[in-house]
């Protein structure tokens, strides 16, 4: 019982977390797109518009919940709901710090990689349900591009795991620590080639532009989510942001070393694993901003050339980066200097 009682604990305050977290990012999205575009952003409610979001979250429970007269009633409701559990369940496996986690488990990526998928029925759920063009065509496009981009975001997470030999997320971390030359982004030409496949891949599966086609606003009116309203709505964009987190949250882990600060100091004991927190939300800000300025830098692309980027490029790049690793930790293995041997191959 007292088990259960701390696991719903953390859940809730994950929730919380999650929640507003994905209302800050929104509000850095709208005051970094202000600064890109000469204007200033919200600036009105809280200091320097920091509590925007609680004003639009409150506007949006205000507004009435429509739904279509000839809509599927029971999957239109349930489809926000099946979109956010997909980013919001995966925060369980994540590690903010060493011992900072809800279910530390040995497949903990794996994990999180098949929990996002989850998003892709839920919004095919939405389109279909909707019984609308604008919505069913913005779900077609959602699950090609998913779908497609899957493959070579995990394979390239696979580079990671070749490496570190691991699919716990700590344990990965923990074998990055120690100084930034550990870091597995410059664990060799292939993992840092790796870096940036994952990175693209993870723009196109959160669906952001320039490669945010389930969502063209220009050809789809809003995509999926075209004839939702109210709550239901605000659910799918709080999806959408909890999902950048989190993928911001997994690159770090992955590449940039998690709560480590880059040089050899442990933060993993007493008030030093909140340091390490502190660290690895400082990595997650740098990755959205990123993610912020890409989508407010570059125009769509179209749908072809979406597809060939997954296919004809990223994908053969991944597996070229995995194969690259592996070859790469087999060579380092009989490598005379132990040195350079352990640190080629991860350890």
């Amino acid at each position: 019982l007292l088990y259960a009682v701390a696991m719903i604990a953390a859940g809730a305050l994950l929730l919380v977390f999650s929640a507003v977290l994905a209302g800050e990012t929104v509000w850095l999205e709208r005051r970094g797109a202000g600064r890109m575009q000469a204007r200033i952003g919200p600036n009105r409610v809280g200091p320097q518009g920091l509590l925007q979001f609680l004003a639009d979250a409150l506007k949006l429970l205000a507004k009435e919940d429509i739904i279509p007269r000839n809509a599927d009633k029971m999957i239109f409701r349930l489809a926000p709901v099946v979109v956010f559990a997909g980013a919001f369940v995966g925060f369980a496996v994540i590690p903010f710090g060493y011992g900072l986690v809800v279910a530390d488990m040995n497949v903990g990526l794996f994990l999180v990689l098949s929990l996002t998928s989850i998003e892709v029925v839920g919004v095919i759920m939405a389109g279909w349900a909707s019984n609308s063009k604008w919505a069913v065509l913005g779900s077609m496009r959602e699950v090609a591009q998913m779908v497609s981009y899957e493959m070579p975001l995990a394979i390239s997470a696979l580079a990671v795991v070749v490496l570190g030999g691991s699919l716990n997320l700590t344990d990965l971390v923990v074998q990055q620590s120690g100084g930034v030359w550990n870091l597995y982004v410059v664990r060799g030409p292939f993992a840092f080639l790796a870096f940036f496949v994952f990175g693209v891949s993870m723009l196109a599966s959160l669906k952001l532009a320039p490669i945010d086609l389930p969502e063209a606003e220009s050809e789809l009116v809003a995509g999926f989510h075209t004839e939702y309203t109210g709550f239901r709505f605000a659910i799918f964009f709080l999806g959408e942001y909890a999902g950048m987190i989190l993928f911001s949250l997994l690159a770090a882990i992955l590449f940039l070393g998690g709560w480590d600060p880059g040089f050899p100091i442990a933060l993993t004991e007493g008030w030093l694993r909140w340091a390490g927190f502190i660290v690895l939300m400082g990595k997650v800000f740098m990755l959205l901003f990123v993610m912020i300025w890409i989508r407010w830098s570059l125009p769509r692309y179209r749908v072809d050339k979406v597809m060939y980027l997954c296919y004809k490029v990223l994908l053969p790049w991944s597996i070229v980066c995995v194969v690259g690793v592996a070859l790469q930790v087999l060579l380092a293995s009989s490598l005379p200097w132990e040195g350079l041997s352990q640190w080629l191959m991860g350890k």
